[in-house]
């Protein structure tokens, strides 16, 4: 037995509205930085979105291999696909455009109670200090699975 089907497929840069319901839903996100040797890293992320819609944010510790490796290099590269149905999915290359310090602790427990339904993000070391990742995409392509 086999079966075909069309998929829509959309490249861009903006974030469209389908872009902006999987950053928001309770879809984890793969994110891919680059090691000083230039080899790929991937790391699994919770995920958000800026008030304005037009930047991702990411929350890490300072010093993780992936603060590291964006503060050297800022070119990322992120995966999600729907939990619900991971054909609906969207790839992302793009550049942090700014490390945020403020706020960070704030917005690490928001993430923790979009993901885990937790008040407090319950990892969180003594000495850790937070930074969100700022960024800017530069080519977006969505898929969405046949209707």
């Amino acid at each position: 037995m086999s079966f075909t089907y069309s998929i829509e497929l959309n490249t861009m840069s903006q974030i469209t509205e389908p872009v902006v319901q999987l950053l928001n839903g309770k879809n984890f996100a793969y994110l891919s930085t680059l090691m000083k040797d230039g080899s790929p890293q991937v790391t699994p992320t919770w995920i958000d979105i800026d008030k304005d819609g037009n930047s991702i944010l990411i929350n890490t510790a300072e010093g993780r291999v992936k603060h590291k490796n964006v503060s050297r290099d800022p070119r990322v590269a992120i995966s999600i696909s729907d939990q619900n149905n991971p054909y609906n999915m969207v790839l992302i290359r793009g550049r942090v455009i700014e490390q945020i310090k403020d706020g960070a602790d704030e917005h690490t427990d928001r993430l923790a109670k979009k993901y885990l339904g937790m008040d407090k993000y319950p990892y969180r070391t003594p000495n850790e200090k937070r930074v969100i990742l700022k960024i800017k995409p530069e080519r977006i392509f969505h898929q969405q699975p046949p209707q």
